[in-house]
């Protein structure tokens, strides 16, 4: 760690960092923990040109703890997972230099700034100083590889192309133009991450006067599989937002609604309209959402995301019912976010790598659905995790409600696989008699309906049942009357195309 270099005029340092100790004192704060001289540095100035920052994180945990504290917790206490921490981070509170001066031989983005070596993006490598654990885990996920997946499958990336592609009209057609790099990181980007690279360096002015910092790409980017300057993928601050990096805000399903809504990944839609959602939108001001662990029926008393997904779960007795993990798929044995039929999850966070029978960079067969096995977890895998799973609802519910739900469920899945084989059947019908062309699938009309069957429609159903019901999106909303109406319309649609054909129009 580099030392405190007086590049700001002492007097003025000094000054500012007085303001800040007397709002800490005014707001009746217990006794923090140290700082370092970089990290006051930094408060000196940013608690007056950027005072937002700074009192979101004195709300945080790295203000209010050091890492030598947090490691003497019991292990079920713990919300660090390094069982040594750094000598020069031990023994004062997590602040702006020491998230933000990490790994500089590896960040492209670190620059001088005030006398200090200073990285823009805090990346997951740089958490990882603390939180090794939790890094690994979500390393290989499909999260931090989220842009990847959809920018690198040349499937995925045409339909990411097509849709946000501008669209112009020359002799009469519909044609479109690639979309910008803006467009694309407002939209789908927005959630799957985009790549964000240093150009060089700029000049901004400030509040403060000019100052040179790195010019970045795709730049401010929260992505959840976003490129950092330094290699790495994803982002810790997708779910635990900066400066808080609040366990709360993770466990909120509010979180998640920011990416998982309708009409493709209709989670929060559905969860709202739930039992499950009820129970929260009723309860939530009495639960605990801090508490390491979570106690089932003490802290909280219906799940969230963070329940059945990822979160340390115990009963009042301490017994552990579920192990944190930052693998969002640790608990999932099917993929119901259907592309385009459900299957078991895949084997690797990176599902470019998956091909099916046809060559398609898919994981089940177009025409049949079969699952490209090879590239997905096998049946005892799916087993494991399905339990995992269900451990969590009984800790609430009894086996034979349990067990009921999940068969429930199983049933869902085959019959909207079924209406989704045949829209793809209507597809390939219209492909074949050429009243759409199969160049890019996903730019006509009859194609568009298609994607609606395994996009919207049939996802909406399968998080319904999943969440444990949404009566009201399975039937009507988006569930059930628009996969059977759509396939309707996708056939008749057809058969008129077919006529105008004949005729030559």
């Amino acid at each position: 760690m580099k030392p405190f270099r007086k590049s700001i005029p002492v007097c003025i340092l000094l000054l500012l960092f007085a303001c800040f100790q007397e709002s800490l004192a005014e707001e009746g704060k217990r006794k923090r923990p140290p700082l370092s001289p970089q990290t006051q540095a930094c408060i000196g100035c940013h608690s007056r040109y950027t005072p937002g920052i700074v009192q979101d994180w004195l709300t945080s945990r790295h203000a209010k703890t050091t890492p030598a504290e947090a490691v003497k917790k019991p292990p079920l206490q713990r919300r660090i997972s390094v069982e040594t921490p750094p000598a020069e981070l031990a023994n004062h509170a997590v602040g702006c230099y020491e998230c933000h001066s990490r790994n500089p031989g590896n960040h492209r983005d670190n620059f001088d700034h005030m006398g200090f070596r200073i990285n823009v993006v805090v990346s997951p490598p740089d958490c990882s100083t603390c939180h090794p654990v939790e890094e690994k885990q979500y390393r290989g996920t499909k999260k931090p590889l989220a842009g990847k997946n959809l920018m690198e499958n040349p499937l995925y990336h045409t339909l990411v192309s097509t849709i946000n592609g501008v669209k112009e009209i020359r002799d009469g057609k519909i044609v479109t133009r690639p979309p910008s790099a803006t467009t694309l990181q407002e939209s789908c980007l927005g959630c799957h991450g985009s790549s964000v690279q240093v150009k060089g360096m700029k000049k901004i002015k400030t509040a403060m006067g000019e100052i040179t910092v790195p010019d970045l790409t795709n730049w401010p980017n929260q992505g959840v599989g976003r490129a950092n300057p330094d290699g790495s993928l994803g982002t810790c601050t997708a779910c635990h937002a900066r400066h808080s990096f609040s366990i709360e805000m993770a466990r909120s399903p509010y979180t998640c609604s920011q990416c998982h809504l309708e009409p493709d990944v209709p989670a929060w839609d559905v969860y709202k309209e739930s039992k499950h959602g009820n129970i929260f939108f009723s309860k939530q001001q009495e639960w605990n959402f801090s508490a390491v662990p979570w106690v089932v029926g003490r802290d909280f008393t219906a799940p969230t995301c963070a329940v059945c997904h990822n979160s340390l779960i115990v009963s009042p007795s301490g017994e552990v019912i579920a192990e944190r993990s930052h693998d969002f798929g640790a608990r999932l044995w099917v993929r119901i976010f259907g592309l385009i039929y459900t299957h078991a999850q895949p084997k690797s966070g990176d599902t470019t790598l998956i091909r099916n029978k046809e060559g398609l960079p898919l994981p089940t067969s177009l025409l049949t659905g079969e699952p490209a096995s090879e590239y997905l977890i096998d049946k005892g895998e799916q087993e494991r995790r399905r339990t995992m799973m269900e451990n969590v609802c009984k800790s609430c519910h009894n086996t034979d409600w349990v067990h009921s739900h999940f068969e429930k469920m199983n049933v869902t899945i085959k019959e909207t696989d079924a209406m989704v084989h045949a829209a793809t059947t209507l597809m390939e019908e219209a492909w074949k008699s050429r009243v759409e062309d199969r160049t890019n699938p996903f730019d006509e009309s009859i194609e568009e309906m298609w994607v609606k069957q395994w996009l919207f429609y049939a996802n909406v159903v399968r998080y319904a049942s999943a969440m444990t019901g949404a009566p009201d999106y399975i039937s009507f909303k988006l569930g059930w009357w628009e996969l059977t109406n759509n396939l309707r319309n996708m056939k008749d649609m057809i058969e008129m195309k077919k006529v105008l054909l004949k005729k030559g129009q």
